[in-house]
């Protein structure tokens, strides 16, 4: 991104402006930054000031804040649980890294229980590669709900509680901080003695946008009117 990244963006920039008639800057003049006097400030060129000042440093932000989002141990749990990708016969499968996803767990997998895990992943990749049942299984949650149909899960348990923990695992970081950060904003000082139920029910909506905006007022006025007799 760095090297290349602006000036594909500056590529696509002035196609935009030619397109719509919108004067184009010329990267080689002098910049000029308002509210900054020409002689405080060091004579440098739009180039420059576009490229250092403003793309360098937005790509510095973000990737700051995606090491502090996804630290060393959040990314080793990612690239651990992306080893039980069913696609093209569970190529991506690695039971070293599954070992030691499961080390994250002690109160799950004890120190015994992890010798016994790892005889169950050889017998589990070994069944699932030559099982035609599962040359179609799409996604992690594909997976274990074929385990469950070809009753699978009781043969590999452990390796069933590791699928189960590695489906878990996205909800328990991103939808809950979500969640609560939802909560601060409909549970305020003024609504402080809002109970339970009534939170749960105004959280929702608001949580799942993308499922309540197809909602009519309509459906929701019947709703509320069939619910019981009114005056």
């Amino acid at each position: 991104m760095r090297e290349k990244g602006l000036e594909v963006l500056l590529t696509g920039v002035t196609k935009f402006c030619r397109t719509t008639e919108i004067d184009v800057l010329d990267m080689e003049d002098e910049c000029v930054v308002r509210g900054r006097g020409r002689r405080k400030i060091e004579k440098i060129k739009n180039l420059h000031h576009y490229r250092v000042e403003l793309f360098c440093s937005i790509i510095d932000m973000q990737a700051q804040e995606l090491n502090h989002r996804f630290n060393e141990v959040n990314t080793d749990l990612l690239l651990c649980m992306t080893c039980f990708d069913p696609r093209d016969s569970f190529y991506a499968f690695d039971s070293e890294k599954l070992l030691r996803l499961a080390k994250y767990y002690p109160s799950e997998f004890f120190e015994v229980t992890l010798y016994e895990l790892e005889s169950q992943l050889d017998n589990f990749i070994f069944y699932v590669r030559t099982d035609e049942r599962f040359s179609k299984v799409s996604g992690i949650a594909g997976l274990s709900q074929n385990m469950v149909s070809t009753r699978k899960h009781e043969n590999f348990p452990l390796v069933y509680l590791l699928i189960k923990l590695s489906l878990l695992l996205p909800v328990a970081t991103a939808s809950v901080e979500r969640a609560f950060s939802t909560m601060k904003l409909v549970k305020t000082s003024l609504r402080n003695r809002m109970r339970d139920q009534l939170l749960n029910d105004c959280l929702v909506p608001y949580i799942e946008k993308d499922v309540f905006v197809n909602v009519t007022n309509g459906a929701i006025m019947q709703r509320f009117q069939k619910m019981k007799s009114r005056r």
